[in-house]
């Protein structure tokens, strides 16, 4: 209620532009969301928002601009469309009607099996989710649902993040993600 009630007596004076540091930190889900709710229609009314968080399923539903921090210097910098598109894996997770005694072979995917009823799958934007439920139809493996094994932008980040462990060859410390949300 407090982060509520803060947000409030900023717009109050109708401010072009609200800078928010971690807004949603320590809420539960019913609040974060009619606090999402609240800062979409804030934006829409003409007020830039800039927001600080780790919450990275915040930032990519929020959000059309994002910079990514490292130990104090952006080393992203871009609309978020432009960001995701370059995401080249899509980690999913596969619900089954009928138990697996072994993980199948998917050609061009990484297949893990978590249980018997469940998959994670690794496919590679070149190869798509209709090649994916080609070849698990052909074995006669029925879904029941599919979700994200984890949030776009958080891969991206985990991504970007182990490549340049792997090019320095140094560990990284993760920083937040401050998106930028900019009115019109």
């Amino acid at each position: 209620m407090k982060r509520r009630v803060m947000i409030a007596r900023a717009m109050v004076h109708a401010p072009k532009l609200l800078i928010l540091d971690e807004p949603t930190a320590g809420v539960d889900i019913e609040i974060r969301r009619s606090m999402w709710k609240l800062m979409k229609e804030v934006n829409q009314q003409g007020t830039t928002i800039i927001l600080t968080t780790h919450y990275l399923e915040e930032a990519e539903s929020l959000c059309r601009n994002i910079a990514i921090i490292d130990q104090g210097k952006i080393v992203e910098n871009s609309d978020m469309a432009s960001l995701l598109a370059r995401l080249n894996v899509d980690h999913f997770v596969l619900d089954l009607a009928e138990p697996l005694k072994a993980a199948p072979a998917l050609e061009g995917c990484h297949v893990e099996q978590t249980n018997e009823k469940v998959l994670e799958v690794s496919v590679p934007k070149a190869v798509g989710l209709n090649q994916l439920f080609d070849q698990l139809t052909a074995q006669n493996i029925k879904v029941l649902s599919l979700k994200n094994k984890s949030n776009r932008l958080e891969q991206l980040f985990m991504d970007l993040i182990e490549s340049k462990t792997a090019q320095t060859g140094q560990e990284i410390h993760k920083k937040p993600v401050n998106p930028v949300n900019r009115a019109g």
